[in-house]
C-alpha cells in the first residue's frame, strides 16, 4: 500500500488529484473524460502509477513479517504464492470493468455484484483509509521519536522533555501540517508526493540493504530464524504482505486511463508493477531480517540506533512522506463517505456550496480528532497493520473473486436465454 497513492509526473499525464477524484462517486469524474482531457496514460506511466500505489508504508513492516513468517524462505515463499492472486486480482477487476463499463474499483463491484455489495464496498473502503490514516499518525510519532531522542541525545532511561513527548509531537503535527492540507475540496499537494514516496521508500530500502552489508557495530546481534515453528505460523504475515501489495482500489481508474485498454497489455504491466514491488519489498524483507533478526521492531527504522545519520534521513523523508499522504487517504475516504451521504439521501452533487462546506469541514474535523486519539492510544503499529491488512486482503482477494463468479454467472445466464 503506498502512502497515500499519490499521482506521478507531468510526462505520464497522470495528475495526482484527478486520480484521487476518481475514487468518488462516478458523477464527479469519468474514467473517459480523463483520457479525453489529459490523452490517457501510456504503459510506462501506469506501470509507474501502480508501482507507486502498492510501495509505501507497508515497506517498514516486511522485515517483521519474515520474522513472523519464520525466516527468509517462508517470507519469500509467501509473498511469491500471494503474488499469484495479487496480478490475477489486478486482471480480473479491469475485466469486470470492461463487462460493466465503469472506472473505479466500488461502481464496478457495484456493476457486476449489486447494490448491496457495492455498498459494503464504499464502507470498507472508508474504513480501510480510516485505518491507514492511524497508521499514519503512528507513524509520525515512532519517527519524531527517534529524531528528537537523537537531536537531545536522550537515551530510554532518560527524563522526556513535555515538548518531545510523543502525544504531544503527534497532535503538533497533526494541528499544523496535517488537518490544514486535508481541510480543502481539492488538494494540490499530492503532485509533489509522489515523487517523495517513490524516492522515501528506495531511500529506507537501500540503507536497509547498505546497513545488511556492512553493519555498524551498535545494532546488535539477534538469532536468525530458519524455519518457521508451524506451518500456520507463515500466515502471521499475511495482513504485512496484503497491505503491502494492495493497489487495487487504484488499478481501476489507472486501467481506465490507458491509451488502449488491452487485459493482455494490463497484464503485462501489472506483473511488471508487482515484479519491482516484489525486488524492494524483499530486498528490505531479507536484509532487515538478517540485520536484526527475531527483535525486529514492526517498524524497522526502530531497530536502528538514533545516532545513525542516513537512518535519520530515511526517518525525516518517511515523515514528510506520511505528512502529504495522509490529506490524500483522508480524501478517498472523505469521498466514499459523501458519495454513500448523497445517494442515500438523494441529494444532487451539485448542491449549496455553503452546505457542501460546512458538512466537508465537519467531516474532516471528525475524520482527524478519531484517528488522532486512536493513534495516540494505540501506539503499537502492528496491530493498526493486522486490521487494515485483513481488510487489504478483502480488496485483493473477495470482491475480485465475486466479481469474476457473478459476471460468469450472468455469462451463463445470458447464453441460456439466448437459446
Amino acid at each position: 500500500m503506498s502512502l497515500g497513492n499519490v499521482g506521478i509526473n507531468a510526462d505520464y499525464s497522470w495528475d495526482a488529484g484527478e486520480r484521487a477524484r476518481l475514487l468518488q462517486s462516478p458523477s464527479v469524474c469519468s474514467a473517459t473524460e480523463l483520457r479525453r482531457s489529459v490523452g490517457g496514460t501510456s504503459p510506462a506511466g501506469a506501470v509507474f502509477i501502480v508501482v507507486n500505489a502498492a510501495l509505501g508504508a507497508g515497506l517498514l513492516n516486511f522485515p517483521a513479517a519474515f520474522s513472523a513468517a519464520g525466516g527468509i524462505t517462508a517470507g519469500i515463499a509467501l509473498q511469491l504464492i500471494l503474488l499469484l492472486f495479487v496480478i490475477s486480482g489486478l486482471v480480473i477487476l479491469a475485466h469486470c470493468a470492461d463487462a460493466c463499463s465503469e472506472r473505479t474499483y466500488q461502481e464496478v463491484v457495484r456493476g457486476v455484484c449489486g447494490s448491496t455489495a457495492g455498498v459494503l464496498c464504499e464502507v470498507l473502503i472508508a474504513v480501510y483509509t480510516f485505518g491507514t490514516c492511524i497508521a499514519f499518525f503512528i507513524i509520525i510519532g515512532d519517527q519524531l521519536d527517534k529524531l528528537l531522542g537523537a537531536m537531545m541525545h536522550s537515551t530510554t532511561e532518560s527524563i522526556v522533555p513535555w515538548y518531545a513527548d510523543r502525544k504531544f509531537t503527534i497532535f503538533i503535527t497533526g494541528i499544523l501540517f496535517v488537518l490544514p492540507l486535508s481541510l480543502p475540496r481539492e488538494i494540490s499537494v499530492q503532485r509533489y508526493a509522489s515523487f517523495l514516496s517513490v524516492l522515501g521508500t528506495c531511500y529506507v530500502t537501500i540503507i536497509v540493504v547498505v546497513r545488511c552489508i556492512w553493519p555498524s557495530t551498535s545494532i546488535p546481534s539477534e538469532d536468525i530464524q530458519s524455519s518457521p515453528s508451524s506451518w500456520l505460523a507463515v500466515f502471521n504475515a499475511v495482513p504485512t504482505i496484503c497491505f503491502g501489495y494492495q493497489c487495487h482500489v487504484s488499478s481501476v481508474p489507472v486501467y481506465g486511463s490507458l491509451h488502449q485498454q488491452d487485459i493482455r497489455r494490463w497484464g503485462c504491466i501489472v506483473t511488471i508493477a508487482m515484479f519491482i514491488a516484489l525486488c524492494v519489498y524483499t530486498g528490505t524483507g531479507v536484509c532487515g531480517f538478517i540485520l536484526f533478526g527475531s527483535g525486529v521492531d514492526q517498524d524497522v527504522l526502530l531497530s536502528f540506533p538514533s545516532d545513525d545519520v542516513a537512518v535519520a534521513i530515511a526517518r525525516a523523508f518517511i515523515i514528510v512522506c506520511v505528512l502529504t499522504s495522509y490529506p490524500i487517504l483522508h480524501y478517498c475516504g472523505r469521498a466514499v463517505l459523501e458519495g454513500l451521504w448523497l445517494r442515500f439521501t438523494a441529494q444532487e452533487p451539485g448542491e449549496d456550496s455553503i452546505r457542501e462546506r460546512r458538512r466537508r469541514v465537519l467531516q474532516t474535523v471528525t475524520w482527524f480528532i478519531l484517528t488522532l486519539l486512536l493513534a495516540l492510544f494505540i501506539p503499537d503499529i502492528g496491530r493498526v497493520i493486522s486490521l487494515i491488512g485483513g481488510l487489504a486482503a478483502c480488496f485483493i482477494f473477495i470482491f475480485p473473486g465475486l466479481c469474476l463468479i457473478h459476471l460468469k454467472l450472468s455469462e451463463i445466464q445470458e447464453q441460456k436465454s439466448k437459446r
